[in-house]
């Protein structure tokens, strides 16, 4: 029985296959398809083509275009509002999060900012470092200590990040810890002119952080995305290249943030 199934579960999934094949068909430079593409594309007469399409105009998946042709119908809209509410940031950011781990071999961390604290989203690390770093999932950060935190507050207004940290106990955890206010400021200033945010020592004293900033579809930081390394792995001639590839990760995420958000 076993050894049948696998050719009658293809024949009943022909026309769903073709159905995929034609809605494959739209991109960015094909917003309207025509039957003869679709028939050429499929490899069938005009007339099976059709009456592909016509099932897909029943079911709503595609309307006949004002000036001819077929483009992509109301219920496309509907599945993907539906899988937009499916997603958490999470989900959206996990594959870019552990492509950048592998990659640089270190733990990279999601943050987001929760009034005055920092908390980690999520993480992802490799399990070939005799020694890792590890920030447990819920975990908080203070808001003056650490390059997420930092970055997440570098590009809210900056009335806003003074006053959040006029309010917080603005702790010293190392002795390159920043308390002072007036410094802390200058530091944001830097990091939104630099794009990212490097911290050595300043929260743990043996981690070099590195973070940058994922954006909504309104280009709002929301979140932020970076690697915490053992500072004895990262020489200093190392650190732009590992920057270039946290922005790059963090470009990934925000496009993906925008398309499932938009």
């Amino acid at each position: 029985m076993s050894g049948s199934a696998s050719p009658s579960y293809r024949e009943r999934n022909s026309t769903a296959d073709r159905a995929l094949d034609i809605l494959m068909m739209f991109d960015d430079t094909h917003l309207v398809i025509s039957g003869s593409a679709v028939a050429e594309r499929l490899g069938v007469a005009r007339s099976t083509a059709y009456r592909y399409l016509q099932s897909l105009v029943s079911s709503r998946f595609l309307e006949e275009a004002p000036g001819g042709g077929f483009r992509l119908g109301l219920r496309v809209l509907e599945i993907g509002r539906l899988a937009r509410r499916s997603y958490g940031l999470s989900d959206i950011a996990g594959p870019a999060m552990t492509e950048l781990s592998e990659n640089v071999s270190e733990t990279v961390l999601l943050t987001r900012r929760s009034g005055e604290l920092v908390v980690c989203v999520d993480r992802a690390e490799v399990a070939t470092r005799a020694v890792r770093i590890s920030y447990e999932r819920g975990s908080t950060l203070p808001l003056n200590a650490g390059a997420s935190a930092l970055v997440l507050l570098a590009w809210i207004p900056q009335d806003e990040a003074r006053g959040l940290l006029e309010a917080a106990e603005l702790r010293r955890f190392t002795p390159a810890t920043l308390t002072d206010v007036d410094t802390l400021m200058d530091r944001l200033g830097h990091i939104r002119r630099a794009g990212y945010s490097v911290t050595r020592g300043e929260f743990d004293p043996d981690v070099t952080g590195v973070a940058a900033p994922i954006r909504d579809a309104e280009q709002r930081v929301v979140a932020a995305v970076s690697v915490a390394a053992l500072a004895s792995r990262v020489f200093p001639e190392a650190e732009a290249e590992l920057a270039q590839k946290v922005l790059a990760t963090a470009r990934r995420i925000t496009d993906r943030l925008t398309v499932v958000g938009g």
